[in-house]
């Protein structure tokens, strides 16, 4: 039987889990969208809300393709409550240890590269050509954004979002709920969640 899958989420970010998702060997791709005005994204059919998800559960994959970590994080809940497990996409050109565990609803996009025993907990993003060395453990709804180098024995709190191109010192702590500006390289703990920016970060906001 081909695999079919329905996304969540008909913006850019899920066009890119459609491709992954089709390199993983899904033959049919879809997107649900609240948006009524959205028939196609990309090549890809909108074909319904996300109220009609009961319609296609016995069918259909499902997998939440929003990047806002906040959306995210209560699309999935809704899906866990349906008894609905979302699968793992890896792109085919990462690199992951085979002792890496990753959970459900997280994508790995293009480049990257995660080393051992790391561990990504479920609805996470690691964005295109990111890194994430070994020993690190990333919460659950956490974006990695493209370029990001995280080195080894990092603990990432959930709903954090790691902005493009920064990076992050081994043996740190980032509480959950922050955000880590473009750029920003962390080199000291985070303990209090706020936006952090600069060369090393400094908070800005609360």
């Amino acid at each position: 039987m081909d695999k079919k899958l329905l996304i969540i989420g008909a913006g850019g970010h899920g066009k890119v889990i459609a491709d992954i998702a089709k390199l993983n060997g899904y033959k049919e791709i879809a997107f649900l969208d609240d948006d009524t005005t959205k028939k196609k994204n990309g090549k890809y059919d909108v074909i319904n809300t996300t109220a009609a998800v009961d319609e296609y559960i016995n069918d259909y994959d499902f997998f939440v393709g929003i990047g806002d970590n906040q959306i995210r994080k209560k699309v999935t809940l809704k899906l866990k409550q349906k008894n609905i497990v979302q699968p793992v996409l890896i792109h085919p050109s990462a690199i992951v240890d085979e002792s890496v565990v990753i959970e459900q609803g997280t994508v790995v996009m293009a480049n990257v590269v995660i080393n051992a025993d790391a561990k990504i907990k479920e609805g996470c993003i690691i964005n295109t050509a990111s890194s994430i060395d070994h020993d690190c453990m990333i919460d659950s709804y956490v974006h990695i954004s493209p370029g990001v180098h995280i080195a080894g024995t990092v603990k990432i709190g959930e709903l954090t979002w790691v902005g493009i191109g920064a990076s992050v010192r081994n043996n740190t702590v980032i509480c959950a709920n922050s955000i880590i500006g473009a750029g920003s390289v962390v080199v000291n703990d985070i303990l209090e969640k706020g936006t952090y920016v600069g060369i090393p970060t400094k908070k800005v906001h609360s």
